[in-house]
């Protein structure tokens, strides 16, 4: 499925930076958005919906948050400025600043994924980083996708967590929503 996803973002790579620009405003329309005060963000890999616009837009008014990989387990920290990113674990770059412990006080966690389903089950890379982190914190989770990433199915394992919305092209999309839409 990661190798169907991939060539299906080769095929729609001209137009992902407007897709996420969409995708991202979708997503602060969001109540969970509007309403989060400290928000558990990823930084966007180039095959990932865009978040960098989210850090510029948000660092001064929202607490923002990032995960860093320490060995088998994301370690979250503040985001401070990008000065203070570094370049970490599989390229992704990790912010330097002080760890966040009180997963309680996160309002909402956006979650990157390879394709999403009509149920919330992800697919990520495969490293389960994300599965083993979310049970941890009881906050709103929201995926963001691009339309090709949204899939009739994700196999799923008991320990596998969904999310609670995906937000997409055309809005935030959960429960029975989640279905891509049939072609024709």
């Amino acid at each position: 499925m990661r190798k169907q996803v991939a060539a299906l973002k080769t095929l729609n790579n001209s137009s992902a930076t407007r897709q996420s620009e969409v995708i991202v405003a979708a997503l602060e329309a969001t109540p969970a958005f509007r309403a989060a005060h400290t928000v558990l963000l990823y930084y966007s890999l180039p095959d990932e919906v865009d978040t960098r616009p989210l850090f510029q837009r948000w660092h001064s008014v929202k607490q923002l948050l990032l995960p860093v990989v320490r060995g088998q387990e994301l370690e979250i920290r503040r985001y401070t400025h990008p000065a203070d990113l570094i370049v970490g674990a599989y390229g992704i770059c990790e912010p330097t600043g002080d760890a966040f412990t009180d997963y309680n006080a996160i309002d909402l966690v956006v979650v990157p994924g390879i394709a999403f389903d009509c149920a919330g089950h992800r697919l990520g890379r495969g490293k389960g980083y994300y599965d083993r982190l979310l049970p941890r914190i009881p906050a709103h989770r929201t995926g963001l996708c691009f339309p090709f990433q949204l899939v009739d199915e994700v196999p799923a394992e008991a320990f596998d967590v969904p999310v609670d919305e995906v937000v997409t092209l055309n809005g935030t999309q959960s429960g029975e929503s989640l279905a891509p839409p049939h072609a024709g």
